[in-house]
């Protein structure tokens, strides 16, 4: 099957990748309006762009705006322009994005944040192709190829009274639903090897040595929510830790924010706020008393299995041991965590993620706890990851 590649990475070669594009070249001729739907960082712009200059209109203005990052007013006057004195500080008279696209295209990202008066002087504009700048009365022509993206079900929110029908049944005469990365599996590894080339280009490095098969592996088997963005952002971290053009890519750190030692913010939820005292709190009423780490401990070196978890400790243990203090407290407790990790290790074959399961870690932070102990060089070489 052909592949397409291209400079802006509008590339793949998978069957619903190819059949987007056949699709964008069958309508970019006509002058008509086009809905491009998409979940966030599948490339909504990118497709915007490629059926304008596939267009007839390929030679004139192409104007891009995306509508949720202005509130209504704001938002109208980009879009429509206004009149001098029209509002404070308006001095002089200022086209919108309608009449600078005039005779080209115009992209309005994020369609399902606009407001119901915006939606009505859209709906007249693709209609009739005529609207006012704001604070005027004069009747201003335009001729433009809208085209308009959102990672949102319109059709849901118009039955939901929250989008105009009307206006969602004259911008839909065709709609292209790209399909979400994890739906494109053998597309990851030629977008990460372009991302790849393209950051070792940036760091000026002779060459790009490709990715070891455990990276290839934690690329093919995570979802992306974020998609084609998320999915350079990896890619390109992953190229300028490495910083060698010798050694293949063999890290990948899919989440930055990923640490031992993240902090923990306050989070608002139905009005309520959350904080970490409230963690803390339900920390403390689930921490194991010393006597039953050691007793956890002893019962692993003694019995070579996994101790039960803290509250089933507590319930069996008629006789908590007694404890001779002071103690290091801290020590003991990561004594603890080491056997417990070395015996989830053993209990997997050293299979790393399997490990993180036994151990409800994710594979990040069984990662980290490996380095916290220097545990990484003393499974054996046959270590999966």
């Amino acid at each position: 099957m052909s592949r397409y590649r291209q400079q802006d990475n509008l590339l793949g070669q998978a069957n619903s990748f190819l059949e987007v594009l056949e699709q964008i070249s069958q309508i970019a001729p006509l002058d008509k309006p086009v809905l491009v739907i998409g979940e966030r960082g599948t490339g909504k712009e990118l497709i915007a762009a490629r059926l304008h200059f596939l267009s007839k209109r390929w030679d004139q203005n192409y104007v891009k705006l995306n509508c949720a990052a202005l509130n209504e007013s704001l938002l109208e006057s980009e879009l429509f322009g206004y009149e001098a004195g029209a509002f404070t500080g308006a001095a002089k008279r200022r086209e919108g994005r309608f009449e600078i696209a005039h005779n080209g295209t115009l992209f309005l990202d994020e369609l399902a944040n606009t407001s119901g008066l915006i939606q009505e002087k859209l709906l007249r504009v693709v209609e009739y192709g005529e609207f006012e700048r704001v604070g005027g009365n004069k009747t201003v022509k335009t001729d433009v190829r809208l085209v308009a993206a959102t990672n949102e079900d319109l059709p849901a929110l118009a039955d939901a009274g929250e989008f105009r029908a009307d206006l969602l049944d004259r911008l839909a005469f065709d709609v292209i639903t790209i399909p979400p990365l994890r739906e494109r599996r053998d597309d990851i590894m030629m977008l990460a090897e372009n991302f790849a080339i393209s950051m070792a280009r940036e760091m000026e490095m002779e060459l790009f040595s490709g990715f070891t098969e455990k990276a290839k592996r934690t690329l093919l088997e995570y979802e992306w929510p974020g998609n084609i963005r998320e999915l350079k952002n990896v890619v390109e971290r992953a190229v300028y830790r490495t910083n060698n053009p010798h050694l293949p890519v063999h890290d990948i750190v899919l989440d930055p924010f990923e640490s031992l030692f993240r902090p923990t913010s306050r989070i608002k939820t139905n009005d309520r706020t959350s904080s970490t005292s409230e963690a803390e709190s339900t920390s403390a009423s689930n921490t194991v008393p010393s006597s039953t780490v050691a007793a956890n401990v002893e019962h692993i070196a003694n019995n070579n299995e996994p101790a039960a978890n803290s509250s089933q400790a507590v319930l069996a243990s008629s006789k908590p041991e007694v404890v001779e203090y002071p103690i290091d407290l801290k020590d003991r407790s990561q004594q603890y965590e080491i056997d417990m990790i070395k015996q989830a290790l053993s209990d997997s074959q050293f299979n790393q993620k399997k490990t993180a399961e036994k151990l409800s870690l994710t594979y990040h932070q069984l990662r980290g706890y490996l380095k916290k102990y220097n545990l990484l060089d003393s499974s054996p070489e046959s270590m999966e990851c």
